[in-house]
């Protein structure tokens, strides 16, 4: 044991004296290196972590390398560490580097390294070590738990305790919005950021999620979420459940109001706009049922929903029309229509191949006349020229054969007249 404290205590006092020469030797000699032989780097690392401090040496001529704390203690002078902190261990000794390691990193720890080789004159490399540390939890809270359609709500987020400051981002479903955010530093160089957001609700908000994403160089996938919840008036629509098509004197009519909203609506009500309600109607709940429907029931029907952000409505025509004197054929309507006038004058389908038939047919007869009354005529003029020239054909002259010619004068009944 007194050997091993002789042998520390010769070596703390070598360190000494060599420090000690090297100061007097001249402090105003020391210069920051660079582009010479002696190198480091920067370094960051997150609280609670290791950091490795490397000094390295270019063309080293066999000169001491030692590696000091920002009080300018040795915590290594070549292979031996004079410094009591265990955190510190040596990684790596050679003539070109010595490389440290410091576990467990506190904020303490941070400040500037110094890596020192014993030339003439001496030089230094600086480490700056910089510890980061993450913020907690972020903290999201709302003004109001419930919120309703139109009004402006408000978030605000909080991450405390980060070094350095976070910064806060905003995301309502896939759309960023805009905060405003105010940084407060304390007093063991911490600093808490809180930002506020501030937008309008609509319907389509409700259930929708807001994020407080934090972005910091020592934390990932950090963030807090809170989910809408808005209030909106009643959504109402009416449905002809009773007849499909149009609405006759003598049929019943069935309509069904369906209202959403949130709350759910608490009341719904029937009503006729500017006139009464047809004295024998059955009202129940969400349903309007008249019997044996006649003209004097035309007109709007209107269905009213209420909740406690407000109230809305739908409206049903009515128009009846003349029972059938024949069985007609029916006419279906679609089930969202909100007048029973829908299918009024609709138009008869055409059958375009009967027509096609027809016209076919005409024009084949109309050719097969053509036909006829050309052969006809032909026929009739072909004897006509022939019965001319019979008896002209055995003439020894051209006068013979006008004078022998059918229809000629020679051959021609003497007109006779009879006086009474």
């Amino acid at each position: 044991m007194a050997i091993t404290g002789s042998g520390s205590l010769a070596i703390s006092l070598s360190v000494f004296v060599i420090s000690a020469a090297f100061l007097q030797k001249g402090a105003a000699e020391i210069v920051t290196v660079e582009g010479q032989n002696l190198a480091t780097d920067n370094i960051s690392v997150i609280e609670g972590e290791m950091a490795t401090i490397s000094c390295r040496v270019k063309n080293n001529d066999d000169s001491v390398i030692q590696l000091l704390n920002p009080n300018r203690q040795t915590i290594y002078f070549k292979d031996v560490r004079p410094l009591k902190d265990s955190r510190f261990q040596l990684v790596n000794f050679s003539d070109n580097e010595l490389r440290v390691s410091l576990s467990n990193v506190s904020l303490s720890d941070e400040g500037r390294y110094v890596c020192q080789l014993y030339t003439d004159p001496p030089q230094e490399a600086y480490a700056d070590i910089t510890v980061l540390v993450p913020p907690g939890s972020p903290i999201i809270e709302s003004r109001e738990d419930v919120v309703s359609e139109g009004n402006e709500t408000e978030l605000t987020c909080t991450a405390m305790g980060s070094k350095p400051a976070a910064s806060i981002r905003w995301m309502k479903g896939e759309e960023e919005l805009t905060g405003e955010a105010t940084v407060d530093e304390t007093y063991d160089r911490m600093f808490t950021v809180t930002s506020r957001v501030r937008f309008s609700v609509t319907k389509d908000d409700d259930g929708m999620p807001v994020d407080c994403i934090i972005d910091h160089p020592a934390a990932k996938d950090l963030l807090a979420q809170r989910h809408l919840e808005v209030l909106y008036k009643p959504e109402v629509k009416i449905v002809v459940t009773y007849p499909e098509g149009l609405t006759r004197e003598g049929d019943n009519l069935d309509l069904t109001c369906i209202a959403e909203g949130k709350p759910h609506p608490h009341q719904i009500n029937w009503l006729r706009v500017e006139e009464e309600v047809p004295p024998h109607a059955v009202v129940t709940g969400s349903d309007l049922y008249i019997e044996n429907l006649n003209k004097s029931y035309n007109g709007t029907y209107r269905c009213v929903a209420s909740n406690a952000v407000g109230e809305a409505y739908d409206d049903y025509i009515l128009y009846v029309y003349d029972a059938p004197t024949t069985s007609p054929t029916p006419t279906i309507n679609p089930v969202n229509t909100q007048d029973s006038r829908a299918g009024e004058g609709t138009p008869q389908k055409i059958d375009h191949a009967v027509i096609g038939g027809v016209v076919a047919v005409v024009m084949f007869a109309i050719l097969c006349a053509l036909i006829v009354l050309g052969r006809y005529f032909a026929r009739h003029k072909g004897t006509y020229f022939t019965h001319e020239a019979k008896g002209a054909d055995d003439a020894a002259d051209a006068d013979t054969a006008i004078i022998n010619a059918e229809g000629g004068h020679n051959n021609t009944d003497e007109k006779k007249e009879y006086y009474i």
